[in-house]
């Protein structure tokens, strides 16, 4: 009986920590069974940064750590002669310019290549003539995997569609373990993320104030991780100037059965993210049952069919944001049958089983 050789696949990816997206996905992918059953899998880490703070910094002791990953990399490449390697790049600025260099040497070495894409970003640095040029070296003769068809004209000016494969991101069904505990009158308003700029948080407050103007009754929770960009003392500073402190309450960042508390005790998800691809913690809303409130961004719409199971807000648009928010405040049967579609919509397209599956599909056809 012949047993047929598996095919090598070579997995530079981020893993956790720090904790966003795609090192997520990465973990995820680290520890499927169907991928690691399907192929003979090696995997490197190409996180660099330790904490949420020093991603996308220069610091001395990541020129050393780089070039320690870039040693490790043509290292396991030459001992394991991998079938495909893929890649989780990022797409612009110094990172770029890092995996540029890992990217060059994976070519040098005649390796077939596959580079999924968790963020967005090459559209605004094309028509600059350097970048341009790194461009058209970096993507030539490799495949690419995205979130979702809308992210595509990002990339469109140096892969043709037919090089291109979609895969949206999926994670566990698996239950939150805590109960909802007795349910207090006030609708309770959810936002989880860690605390960047772009998530949109301020305009979540300032979509607050309209309202608490209004006299609305609401509580929000604000849960994530603090950064450099938007620290505790900071946050707390600007929810009293607006005189939120009563009802929008910082909890810091939580993980296992805590995290699960929140997204629980939740009535309402609330998303107003402003540079987005393609956000896990809209699945996670939906696979709580939460109707949901977010942007037009990125690949957001696939996830959230606007007046299905939640509403598509204009970016940057507090009274947009809080008239959508009200409607779901004042609608207790609009949340509740939206949260049920999310729900629905959830398990028919974005479970970790339907993600592993689509991605192996991928792998397959690279493979050939």
């Amino acid at each position: 009986m012949t047993i047929m050789k598996k095919n090598i696949i070579l997995f530079i990816l981020h893993m956790p920590p720090p904790i966003h997206g795609a090192a997520i996905i990465g973990q995820s992918l680290r520890n499927s069974k169907l991928i690691n059953n399907e192929f003979d899998c090696e995997y490197i880490n190409l996180t660099t940064a330790s904490s949420l703070e020093d991603i996308g910094k220069f610091k001395i002791r990541k020129i050393s750590q780089f070039f320690h990953l870039l040693l490790n990399i043509i290292k396991t490449v030459k001992n394991t002669q991998p079938n495909l390697v893929y890649i989780t790049p990022n797409s612009k600025g110094g990172p770029f310019y890092k995996d540029f260099l890992i990217m060059m040497a994976l070519k040098f070495m005649n390796c077939n290549i596959v580079a999924h894409y968790h963020n967005k970003g090459v559209s605004t640095r094309q028509n600059k003539i350097f970048d341009n040029f790194l461009y058209k070296h970096f993507f030539k003769d490799i495949k690419i995997i995205l979130l979702s068809k809308r992210l595509y004209p990002d990339i469109e000016r140096y892969v043709m569609s037919k090089d291109v494969y979609i895969c949206p991101n999926g994670i566990s069904e698996e239950m939150p373990t805590p109960q909802k505990g007795d349910r207090e009158k006030t609708v309770r308003i959810l936002f989880l993320s860690n605390l960047l700029i772009q998530k949109g948080v301020f305009f979540l407050l300032d979509a607050l104030q309209a309202l608490h103007a209004k006299g609305i009754d609401f509580s929000c929770h604000i849960v994530g991780a603090e950064s450099s960009e938007i620290t505790r003392v900071f946050l707390s500073k600007i929810i009293k100037e607006k005189k939120l402190y009563n009802c929008v309450f910082y909890h810091g960042s939580k993980y296992g059965i805590d995290k699960e508390q929140f997204w629980n005790n939740a009535d309402i998800f609330v998303f107003p993210s402003l540079d987005e691809c393609f956000p896990l913690v809209l699945l996670e809303a939906m696979k709580h049952g939460l109707p949901i409130v977010t942007t037009d961004e990125g690949g957001i719409p696939d996830i959230v069919k606007d007046g299905e199971n939640g509403f598509i807000c204009e970016k940057r648009s507090a009274k947009d944001l809080a008239e959508k928010i009200l409607l779901l405040l004042n609608d207790p049967s609009l949340r509740k049958r939206m949260g049920e579609n999310g729900l629905e919509h959830f398990k028919e397209n974005y479970t970790i089983a339907a993600f592993e599956n689509q991605l192996t599909s991928i792998f397959k056809q690279i493979l050939g």
